[in-house]
């Protein structure tokens, strides 16, 4: 694999901050959720920067934002990057954001250096993948794939009452382009870990071969209100209990799986709420992840048996919503194997390893070859005004994103 120089880290670092100030909070992180005004500053630097560098930008009817470079042959099928720019409520500077600037570097190298690819280069930043205030996460990449139809996703409502379909106009980005159109050669998408792993082993890249199965669930239990005091326990239909007992359940479900299942109780809400009052209503979240189908569904199917003997047991109902659900995805195995190349050829450590986080790059893998180049994430944190990736991580992983986006371009 061809090693000729790499990117420039620092104007990778400064463009990084640069975006980071739209969005920017006191606590030094980034809200930038989807379809708020935030967004759409957002957006309209990334257009601005894809402009700057000679791109033909196109955004289609989900809000998807893409900018192409010509290759030497039009009509072949595009190389694709990218990731996202929305973020979580107390976001980072690099979750998604990496993994476009990341992709415009790349374009600005090539063009530095006169150097032409037999194929289009693309760089997308996709629609809602952080799934914050409208579900499901990922949704402008799955609408793209086919996985999600574009009238579901335009009629989804969001947390704060708000319809999708009718954000995306209002901030300027319901495109005109046919959701799906550009079908890609090959997508590979940059980004943080998100996790310890790469920092903890002292590796600079991670080649991710394949990413855990979703499922995301809110189950509401209705109990009976009544006086704290006067109550005795065993006559108690209490919906906060049962909400604690759900989340220590899925705690042991999690552990008893050998360690590989993991489980996550993220949210839980009582009503009344208060000291003296017996909840009658609880709703609380539970996250399920696994590599392995099979055992993310019998996961799935504890659970469910689990709900059916509390509320039998304790006199409440119980019921369970799906709010988002995505099988386990294997990368392409040719191109994690450029990955490795890549990294290796420019003496760069690395290792195989699987994403426990969703990304843009497991819907894409349902239309074409597909993998992910991971840097290290300082502490593993992420979702966080701390998260945090050294400047020479994140031009490593630029250069190894070059060097693959490159080989691929240039491919038959």
């Amino acid at each position: 694999m061809r090693v000729q120089g790499g990117i420039d880290g620092t104007a990778l670092q400064q463009r990084l901050h640069a975006h980071a100030a739209i969005g920017a909070t006191d606590a030094g992180g980034v809200c930038r959720i989807a379809l708020t005004d935030a967004d759409r500053a957002g957006r309209d630097q990334i257009v601005a920067w894809m402009r700057e560098c000679g791109l033909h930008v196109q955004v289609d009817r989900i809000g998807n934002i893409f900018g192409t470079r010509t290759g030497q042959e039009a009509h072949a099928a595009p190389v694709m990057t990218g990731s996202h720019i929305d973020t979580v409520a107390t976001g980072g500077r690099y979750d998604g954001n990496y993994g476009v600037i990341a992709g415009l570097e790349v374009v600005r190298w090539l063009d530095a250096r006169g150097i032409g690819t037999r194929r289009p280069i693309v760089v997308a930043a996709f629609t809602n993948e952080e799934g914050v205030r409208f579900m499901p996460d990922m949704m402008g990449s799955l609408v793209h794939a086919g996985g999600l139809s574009l009238a579901q996703a335009l009629d989804t409502t969001g947390t704060d009452g708000a319809r999708l379909g009718d954000e995306l106009a209002r901030i300027g980005y319901a495109g005109d382009l046919p959701c799906g159109s550009i079908r890609p050669h090959a997508f590979v998408e940059l980004h943080i870990e998100q996790g310890p792993v790469l920092e903890a082993e002292g590796i600079d890249i991670g080649v991710v071969h394949d990413l855990q199965g979703i499922s995301w669930q809110e189950i509401a239990i209705t109990g009976q209100s009544n006086h704290a005091g006067t109550t005795p326990m065993h006559l108690r239909r209490d919906a906060g209990y049962c909400a604690a007992a759900i989340a220590v359940f899925v705690r042991g479900l999690a552990g008893g799986a050998g360690g590989t299942l993991v489980g996550t109780v993220g949210a839980i809400g009582l009503h009344p709420g208060l000291i003296n009052v017996i909840a009658a209503r609880a709703t609380l979240t539970v996250d399920l992840r696994h590599t392995d189908e099979a055992l993310l569904q019998r996961a799935e199917e504890q659970l469910a048996e689990y709900l059916q003997q509390l509320a039998a047991e304790q006199g409440v109902r119980i019921a369970a919503r799906r709010l988002a659900r995505f099988a386990p995805v294997r990368f392409d195995e040719r191109i994690a194997a450029r990955i490795a190349a890549a990294a290796a050829a420019r003496g760069y450590s690395h290792r195989r390893m699987t994403s426990g986080a969703g990304h843009d790059a497991q819907m894409m893998a349902r239309i074409c070859p597909s993998a992910m180049v991971f840097v290290p994430s300082h502490q593993g944190i992420s979702h966080n005004p701390r998260e945090y990736t050294a400047q020479r991580h994140l031009a490593q992983g630029a250069d190894v994103l070059l060097d693959v986006v490159r080989s691929l371009a240039d491919a038959p």
